[in-house]
């Protein structure tokens, strides 16, 4: 929960905006402001006060405990022009809720943490449990002394400025191991626990188990990522109580699926009692890993409960991100921050050089030339494989003529994916035309480089005789100048010579040009591969220098039946209003 507190009228207007955006995350504090700060100090993970920072800083001064379990505090001025990352800057989440505040109200989100400044990753914002000198390895980081990366366990890390060798360093491992000084280890999610349990089995017998498993194993219980077990002990007392005293998740999986399951001690006793001839085993090893311990009883008599550990790789992670058209402000907030979380990018070199400047420092940059779309599709997905967080980018959206077709025919499921939507290149010319695809329209490449002109000819002409507006992408090349006039041709045949056309080069960019024209007028000469060309179907119009494509209802067609603007909308029989708009009576 977060916690608001306010002093004056204006600091309660932005406090209540605040709370109207969050309802189900805030509560008000009230009354006398200090007995409001303890108060929600006490009681709230976050805190919100729209006051001075010098006031807010007396105010939780004598509240202070420790870094990793204080609130994190925000102070938002007056006026709303600045959200302080105040105290709790990365293990109370301050940082990241000055940046939230900042969206909803307009404000500047100032955060003076040395790493946030820098655009390095935080060690203790990973998500990972830490232990050790986490102070003294990221003030090395921030001085560019080498700090070394010791991954035990590949696991899919932000981009940190780390060397093979160095006095400092940072140890990946599900090991119960110690730091050693000047040594900050993470604790990857890496270990799953599979439990079998005869009903009414106690608690502290199965918790005793797992944790005398993993003592035994030289494993770390931070490490262990879920319980797994047999679905029809999903409420088994004993498991379920282990799980939450564990502090992990309890999965559970049909008997039938874990006796498909290849395991090195079946047995008959779970297979007459549940179906399955092993329950921990089988539970652990369901979805791959390495078994390190087999599965092994309580030590009670009878012996009421079994486990078995799998260490589970961390899968890879893939984001496909499209960076727009070009403009610095049409790369999307979630693309931006997928680049910074990647610790490998994969590009196009001229893409590379658009945003190396929103990358963090240790980010390994994989760049090529134009003509090697499949080699760069192939390396993400390795880099993937090998476990890191990879961002392979691509102009406009990722998915359209770029990089996310290549890069899924590649990828199967052992590495996760994420496709990030970028603003196409149809739709930045589009907004610098006008309106031209206010109707039903289509995309089409006249590259026949992959695809045989047979194909392009035979969508052109259908482009053509459903009248949908067309844009045409990789319309001419030195290469290439005799597609686009063909596919006008066949335009003209069903439409007419005063069909207006759009030109745009480089849209959104710093030497953007575009025109109108039309289909009789256009000279294909004038137009290359850093062109977009939009050809209007027969009801777009050029008005008063913009390009048109009406929205294709009777009413605006026949001046008989045309409304104002003003009049009501039409409604169904049931007296409910029908929207003009028909995605939004989806």
């Amino acid at each position: 929960m977060i916690g608001l507190i306010s002093a004056t009228a204006a600091g309660a207007a932005a406090r209540d905006r605040l709370a109207a955006a969050w309802p189900d995350r805030t509560r008000v504090y009230e009354g006398p402001v200090a007995d409001a700060v303890r108060t929600a100090f006490a009681e709230c993970e976050r805190l919100v006060c729209f006051l001075a920072t010098g006031a807010v800083v007396r105010l939780v001064a004598p509240l202070l405990d420790d870094k990793r379990t204080d609130p994190g505090v925000v102070c938002v001025d007056e006026g709303g022009r600045f959200a302080v990352s105040l105290v709790g800057g990365h293990g109370g989440g301050a940082n990241e809720l000055a940046r939230a505040v900042g969206e909803v109200l307009g404000a500047q989100p100032v955060v003076t943490t040395a790493t946030d400044a820098v655009g390095l990753a935080g060690l203790d914002t990973l998500g990972l449990p830490v232990e050790g000198d986490v102070a003294g390895v990221s003030r090395a980081l921030l001085d560019g002394e080498p700090v070394a990366l010791r991954a035990e366990v590949a696991w899919p890390l932000p981009p940190l400025p780390v060397t093979a060798e160095g006095a400092y360093g940072i140890r990946v491992t599900d090991r119960a191991v110690q730091p050693a000084g000047g040594e900050v280890v993470l604790r990857p999610p890496s270990l799953v626990v599979g439990v079998g349990a005869s009903r009414g089995a106690p608690v502290d017998e199965v918790l005793g188990l797992v944790e005398g498993a993993l003592r035994e194993a030289g494993l770390s219980a931070a490490s262990v990522a879920e319980l797994a077990t047999v679905d029809v002990k999903a409420e088994e007392p004993g498991i379920v109580g282990a799980a939450e005293r564990l502090g992990v998740p309890l999965v559970t999986y049909p008997a039938e699926e874990l006796a498909g399951v290849e395991v090195p001690n079946p047995s008959d006793a779970p297979l007459a009692a549940v179906g399955t001839a092993s329950v921990a085993e089988a539970a652990a090893l369901i979805r791959g890993g390495e078994l390190l311990v087999p599965k092994r009883k309580s030590a009670a008599v009878p012996a009421m409960a079994t486990c078995a550990v799998v260490r589970r790789p961390g899968r890879g992670r893939l984001a496909v991100v499209g960076l727009g058209p070009g403009a610095r402000d049409l790369v999307t907030p979630r693309a931006r921050a997928e680049l910074r979380r990647a610790s490998v990018l994969v590009g196009l070199d001229q893409y590379v050089d658009q945003i190396r400047d929103l990358l963090r420092p240790g980010t390994r940059v994989l760049e090529s030339g134009l003509g090697a779309e499949e080699e760069r599709a192939r390396t993400a997905v390795e880099e993937a494989r090998r476990g890191h967080a990879v961002a392979l980018i691509g102009s406009g959206d990722a998915g359209v003529y770029a990089m996310a077709s290549p890069a899924l025919a590649e990828a199967s499921d052992d590495i996760d994916v994420v496709g990030v939507p970028g603003v196409t290149a149809a739709l930045a010319a589009g907004a610098i035309l006008g309106a031209p695809l206010g109707h039903d329209h289509v995309s089409i490449s006249l590259s026949d480089l992959h695809t045989p002109w047979e194909v392009i000819e035979r969508r052109v002409r259908a482009a053509a005789e459903a009248d949908l507006v067309v844009t045409f992408y990789n319309p001419r090349s030195r290469g290439r100048d005799w597609q686009l006039p063909k596919a006008l041709a066949i335009l003209a045949e069903h439409r007419g010579p005063a069909t207006p056309v759009g030109v745009v080069r480089n849209a959104s960019r710093a030497d953007e040009s575009s025109r109108l024209s039309t289909l009789a007028a256009l000279d294909p000469a004038t137009v290359d591969m850093m062109t977009v060309v939009t050809v209007g179907n027969t009801a777009t119009r050029q008005i008063a220098g913009r390009m048109v494509t009406p929205r294709g209802y009777r009413w605006q067609e026949d001046p008989a039946t045309r409304r104002s603007p003003a009049a009501p909308a039409r409604t169904r029989g049931s007296g409910t209003s029908e929207s003009e708009n028909p995605e939004e009576n989806l």
